[in-house]
C-alpha cells in the first residue's frame, strides 16, 4: 500500500471534522492487516469529555467492520506539522496493532515521516 494514498485520505477526511470549539481539524486513515482502509475525523461536543479523536473514530469503523489488526495509520491536521496521536489514541493503537506493529505516518510540510507505535508508547498497557 502506498502510504501517500493513506495520507491523501487522511487529508481529505480532515475537512469533515466537526470542531466548533477547538478549530483543530484532524483526519486519520487506517490500513488493516487485511488491506482494508477506514477513515475518521475528530468531532467535538459541548461536553468536552465526549469529544472523539480522528484516530479512534477510524479504528472504531474498522472494528465495526470486523477488523481487529491495524498495520498503518496516517494522521493529518492542517493546523500543525507532524500531528502525533494523543496518549489515549496511542493506547488504542497499541491494543489493535498487527503482529508487526503499526506504522504511524505523519506529514511534515511536503514530506511524510514514519514512526512505530512501540517508540511512541513504550511499555503500552496490556492485560
Amino acid at each position: 500500500m502506498d502510504y501517500n494514498f493513506l495520507m491523501e485520505k487522511a487529508i481529505e477526511v480532515s475537512k469533515n471534522a466537526y470542531i466548533p470549539y477547538s478549530k483543530f481539524p484532524v483526519g486519520a486513515c487506517v490500513l488493516t492487516e487485511n488491506d482494508k482502509i477506514y477513515t475518521g475525523c475528530n468531532f467535538e461536543n459541548a461536553s468536552f469529555g465526549l469529544t472523539i479523536c480522528a484516530e479512534r473514530n477510524a479504528i472504531g469503523s474498522a472494528i465495526a467492520d470486523g477488523e481487529k489488526k491495524i498495520k498503518a495509520i496516517a494522521i493529518y491536521s492542517p493546523n500543525m506539522d507532524n500531528c502525533y496521536p494523543c496518549g489515549a489514541c496511542r493506547q488504542v493503537l497499541h491494543e489493535f496493532k498487527s503482529d508487526n506493529g503499526i506504522d504511524i505516518i505523519l506529514k511534515n510540510k511536503n514530506e511524510l515521516t514514519f514512526h512505530k507505535i512501540e517508540n511512541l508508547l513504550p511499555e503500552g498497557f496490556n492485560l
